[in-house]
């Protein structure tokens, strides 16, 4: 396997609006973040993914940007990106930008000249149809924040493709012009000195041009085989790792909404020549019922076990993913994946073993190193994210049980990440002197940085030392993979191996004690960490694995 360094490399997600606010306007900022990279530096990461900070009218929060070369208004000034970016360089911390281009905003010149008129030179920019004959959309396409992809504009009299909020109107990448637009951008970034992007839904950038209608009864099915994946795709990324990439000593993370296992290494295999890694949502999906992730089913660890087992198989030697469990479009790990009731410590450790030990670039979400919680605000007053919004009164116009959605609001809605950090128990949390831009969670008096870092047995310097572990032994880097009891319910137990070093880690998935034997025999294990205070002889014919415990052992 070819060794570079973002693969070797950690991941910490920044949401800015959301990180430290230096200006007391209730919004975090950049000038925050330089006030806080020491706190970054200490807990031991490597790059910083910057959620993006582009001039924007924050329909999306940032995702719908209006100007590619300015940085946005509440975060600051290109100065003050110099800075950041200078500051986290001299820390040896690499910075990797979000690039959003499926779609920009609808106050971006592009599309402001584009509905002017049918014949303007940017009309071809965007993705415009005429009515269908009934004078509708012109298919039955569905927005990922409700309602239909298509909005009617009545000065030229047609539609334009929006696949997520209609302030986001999609990009049309089979216009060549669009494409230098985007790699002069990158151009522009990278040489400022960036490291890299993460590329927000970028399978979606290629459309299938007959614009047949689609299975809109089964949102994930819609996903993958209408929107993602389209015909030139991969011509597009290959010509922009030929035009861009290819001349930086950079990394790049695909974001892989409707990418399968099965065609995962088409973006991201090294003779491909387009990505270094995707973040898979395969197991961020796993739970949504048909109509979406407010619709939750069921699901098991031998679940989730199964589609890392499948992916690690399907990347194999050729490929790379990228490891994570929370992000800004997801809910809290420990309060997904763990138990943030009785536990939420202990989990919050266990979870840290598993992010960081499986093949992969592990990305940390920003709070998750303090096991931040799920916020389960009482009124949708409170919420600010427009997908939670247009979602929840798309269903109350449904007639639907608006308890049983708030419910799944509490467990899945965007929110639940995107409340401010947590620095002290001061008010606000030391977030912000103003107003937050959204409610904090009242938990922060007893979980926040200052508390963390006063508290040896943290979460945070559990975080730190299973970062330096990692750093320590390549095996967690390079090694092979093998899930040692696919079938077991309540306990995760994998071996990380290499011609050097033998490692097996055994983590406890529940709130009850559990007898596990190992079923493989290795001759000695040396206990080399655990989220419990325990001494272990080794002896691995009944361990007694604690609730929610995470073990990693060194075979003798």
């Amino acid at each position: 396997m070819k060794k570079i360094w973002w693969k070797e490399n950690v991941i910490y997600q920044i949401y800015p609006r959301s990180f430290n606010d230096s200006n007391a306007d209730g919004i975090g900022d950049l000038r925050g973040i330089i006030e806080k990279l020491d706190y970054i530096k200490d807990l031991g990461v490597d790059i910083i993914w910057l959620g993006p900070s582009f001039k924007s009218p924050n329909d999306d929060n940032g995702y719908d940007i209006s100007d590619y070369y300015d940085i946005m208004d509440e975060f600051g000034t290109m100065a003050d990106f110099d800075e950041l970016l200078e500051g986290l360089h001299s820390r040896g911390i690499k910075l990797l930008m979000d690039l959003v281009v499926n779609h920009t905003s609808d106050e971006h010149n592009w599309f402001e000249e584009s509905r002017k008129s049918k014949d303007n030179p940017y009309r071809d920019y965007y993705c415009w149809k005429p009515p269908a004959a009934d004078g509708g959309p012109p298919n039955n396409w569905i927005s990922f924040f409700a309602g239909s992809a298509w909005e009617f504009d009545e000065l030229t009299g047609e539609y334009y493709l929006h696949l997520f909020t209609k302030k986001q109107p999609d990009l049309n990448w089979e216009n060549p012009k669009v494409r230098e637009e985007v790699y002069k951008l990158m151009r522009f970034w990278l040489d400022k000195g960036i490291d890299g992007f993460r590329m927000d839904v970028i399978p979606l950038i290629s459309k299938r041009l007959d614009f047949a209608d689609g299975e809109v009864s089964n949102f994930t099915n819609l996903i993958a085989n209408t929107y993602s994946n389209g015909p030139r795709v991969h011509e597009f990324i290959h010509e922009m790792h030929q035009e861009v990439l290819q001349h930086y000593d950079i990394m790049t993370v695909g974001e892989g909404p409707g990418i399968t296992k099965e065609i995962g290494n088409l973006y991201v295999g090294e003779s491909r020549k387009e990505l270094s890694m995707i973040f898979h949502l395969d197991h961020m999906f796993m739970d949504y019922g048909d109509k979406g992730k407010f619709y939750p089913k069921p699901i098991t660890l031998p679940n989730i076990k199964k589609i890392f087992n499948e992916w690690d198989e399907a990347t194999g030697e050729d490929g790379w993913v990228s490891i994570f469990l929370d992000n800004h479009d997801f809910a809290r790990i420990v309060s997904r994946f763990g138990n943030d009731k009785e536990y939420r410590k202990t989990s919050a450790k266990m979870l840290s073993i598993l992010l960081l030990t499986l093949r992969g670039t592990p990305c940390i979400y920003q709070g998750s190193e303090l096991g931040m919680t799920n916020v389960n605000f009482d009124s949708i007053e409170d919420y600010r994210d427009v997908e939670t919004l247009n979602l929840y009164e798309e269903a109350k116009a449904n007639g639907e049980d608006m308890e049983a959605f708030m419910k799944a609001i509490h467990e899945k809605g965007r929110d639940n990440v995107r409340t401010p950090m947590h620095w002290d128990d001061s008010e606000n949390a030391g977030f912000t002197k103003g107003t937050p831009w959204i409610k904090l969670n009242p938990n922060y008096p007893e979980i926040n940085v200052e508390e963390a870092l006063a508290d040896s047995n943290s979460i945070f310097y559990f975080y730190k030392k299973m970062l330096a572990f990692r750093k320590e032994h390549s095996t967690f880097v390079y090694g092979k993979y093998k899930d040692l009891d696919p079938s077991h319910e309540k306990i995760y137990a994998y071996r990380r191996s290499d011609e050097n070093k033998t490692f097996v880690v055994v983590l406890n998935f529940s709130s009850e004690t559990v007898d596990f034997k190992l079923p493989e025999y290795y001759g000695g294990l040396e206990l080399c960490i655990s989220n419990y205070d325990i001494i272990d002889n080794g002896d691995l014919e009944n361990i007694k694995v604690m609730p929610w415990e995470g073990r990693i052992y060194l075979k003798k």
